[in-house]
């Protein structure tokens, strides 16, 4: 899809790794940058949830390692938003009435 702009992450917490970089830590949600609340629809500045935009939201899910080292709770709102489902799972009448 042309156009898609790819999720960042924005948590409660974060920690520095072994390299000296910032991860994400505590709860996470999705957060498209340039914008000022996350996909579920907090308010960044009023929750005060910091902006991790080198991490993409993929690594911060529990399963994939990347990232979630320190994650203990995903947005599932957030989660939803970010993972559609693709558009060939469409709903479709296959016996119409005459």
């Amino acid at each position: 899809m042309a156009g898609k702009r790819q999720a960042a992450v924005a948590a409660s917490g974060s920690w520095t790794d072994p390299d000296g970089v910032r991860a994400p830590a505590g709860e996470v949600h999705a957060w498209l940058a340039g914008t000022n609340q996350t996909l579920c629809g907090l308010a960044l500045s009023r929750t005060r949830l910091l902006r991790f935009p080198h991490v993409p939201w993929e690594e911060i899910i529990p399963e994939s390692g990347g990232w979630a080292d320190r994650v203990q709770r995903v947005c599932p709102r957030c989660d939803a938003a970010v993972r559609r489902r693709p558009q060939a799972h469409r709903w479709t009448r296959t016996s119409p009435r005459p």
